[in-house]
Parts: structure tokens; C-alpha cells; sequence
């Protein structure tokens, strides 16, 4: 699969690049299509949450995995860049689902810890990079880790962090390329999964209201900015003002171009 390889290349090549990479996350075609279009995009990344949602599940692999994949396979055949695909916790199988995912034209993949005993979540990397092997990619995981993220209320904050580094280290030790740490927000805590994890490792999520901005980002070493549901999101806030605009008598907002 050489074109599969090569985006795969270009994709891991972004991770190290000195600017940070944006992935302003995509649901369906249009969204891959739009998302594209814009200037300084260079590769796309799925959103499992979202995909999810335009079929009426909730998230947490609800969705059956051949449905997944078909909507992942129609994105990336849209467009002309990387396409990393949220493949949640794996769907029982982690290495046989990155196999689907590369055969639906994915070259990198997100893939939950969900909190795993860390000797099985180490295995479940090792089986992902396996199967990248064996197709002849170099498959771009972005090994996540919930540490923060199902974190209860009140819970000891240096705790959390030691063990999403503790987590996180031992990702990058069996071959992961990047680290995705949801729920790290704070400015110090990003700094210190950062310098943890060295350059162009740490990957976030950007969440409305609380991230610091994207250049902030970069400025902590940050090689990777994603948006999760949060795009959908705004594309539904943006969906639901118009109705009740024009429910309320009103019109639809002059600056909407068309993108489709």
C-alpha cells in the first residue's frame, strides 16, 4: 500500500514538525470535505463520538464497528490528506480493528486506555503497531491514556498526573509515536506531561472555555491539538441558533457561505 505508507509518513512527520498539528475533528464527508478545504489543514482526524451521533448512539462503541469503519472509509476517500481514525477502546480486538481501519484507508488511530491494567494496555499498543506492520504502515497511534479524564472530583491532582506520565511513558516505550492526554487543561499540567514525555509526543484536546489556545499550546510543547465532539458541536450551536432565529421570525445569518 504505498500511498497508505506515505500518508502515514507525512503524518508522523507532523507530529515532530515545529509547528503544532491542528485537527480540527470530522463526522462525515462534508465535514471532511470543508475541514480540508481550509488553508493550513494538513491531515484530518475522525471523531468516534460524533460519527457516532450522526447515526442516533451514544458513545462508547455503541456503534458497530462495520458502520464505523464505513463512514471512516468514505472520509478518507473524499479527500487527499492523513486520516487518523478514533478507534475508542479498540472494539475487543485492537490489532484486527487497526487492520479494518487501514483497509479503510486510516493511517493513524486513537486508541483509549479506558483505565486497563497497564501490562494489558502496553499489549493492546504492541497489537496495534503489529497489525500497522503487517499492512506495511507505519501506523500513527495516539496512544490515550484516562487518567485525568475519569478522574473523580476532588482527586489529588499530582496523583493523577504520575500516573498518566507513569501511563504515557510506558506507551512511548512500546512504540507509540504520540500520547493523548484528554482532561489536561491546567497550563502546568500540560507543561509537565510535556517535559515528561519530550518533544513532539503530547497530544490534547481542545475543550471550549477552558483550553489555553492553540499558539499557548505549541508555546507548552504540545505536538498535537485535536477538537473531538467539539466540532460537531459547534456546527450543531451554529444549527440551532439559525432555527430559532428563524422560528422567532427572523433570517438566517448573512455571512453563511456555500460549502456544499
Amino acid at each position: 500500500m504505498p500511498d497508505l505508507a506515505d500518508r502515514a509518513r507525512t503524518l508522523l512527520s507532523l507530529h515532530t514538525d515545529p509547528r503544532v498539528l491542528v485537527l480540527p475533528n470530522v463526522w462525515d464527508v462534508v465535514s471532511a470535505r470543508v475541514v480540508a478545504a481550509v488553508e493550513g489543514v494538513r491531515a484530518l482526524a475522525t471523531a468516534s463520538h460524533s460519527i457516532a451521533a450522526t447515526f442516533g448512539y451514544e458513545d462508547g462503541e455503541r456503534i458497530s464497528l462495520d458502520l464505523h469503519l464505513d463512514m471512516v472509509a468514505r472520509i478518507a476517500a473524499a479527500v487527499d490528506l492523513p486520516v487518523s481514525m478514533d478507534m475508542e477502546a479498540g472494539y475487543g480486538d485492537p490489532g484486527e480493528t487497526t487492520r479494518r481501519a487501514i483497509a479503510a484507508g486510516a493511517v493513524g488511530g486513537n486508541l483509549e486506555d479506558a483505565m486497563r491494567p497497564l501490562d494489558d494496555a502496553v499489549a493492546a499498543v504492541e497489537a496495534v503497531l503489529a497489525a500497522g506492520s503487517a499492512e506495511g504502515v507505519e501506523f500513527v497511534l495516539n496512544a490515550r491514556t484516562d487518567a485525568l479524564l475519569r478522574a473523580e472530583p476532588g482527586a489529588d491532582r499530582t496523583g493523577l498526573l504520575t500516573e498518566a506520565v507513569r501511563r504515557g511513558r510506558a506507551y512511548l516505550g512500546a512504540g507509540a509515536p504520540v500520547v493523548f492526554v484528554p482532561g489536561a487543561v491546567d497550563r502546568e499540567e500540560i507543561a509537565v506531561l510535556a517535559e515528561a514525555f519530550g518533544p513532539g509526543r503530547l497530544s490534547v484536546i481542545a475543550v471550549p472555555g477552558r483550553s489555553p489556545s492553540v499558539r499557548e499550546l505549541e508555546e507548552l510543547g504540545v505536538a498535537r491539538v485535536s477538537a473531538g465532539p467539539n466540532t460537531q458541536r459547534v456546527a450543531l450551536t451554529a444549527l440551532q441558533d439559525a432555527a430559532a432565529a428563524l422560528v422567532a421570525g427572523g433570517e438566517l445569518p448573512a455571512t453563511t457561505r456555500r460549502l456544499n
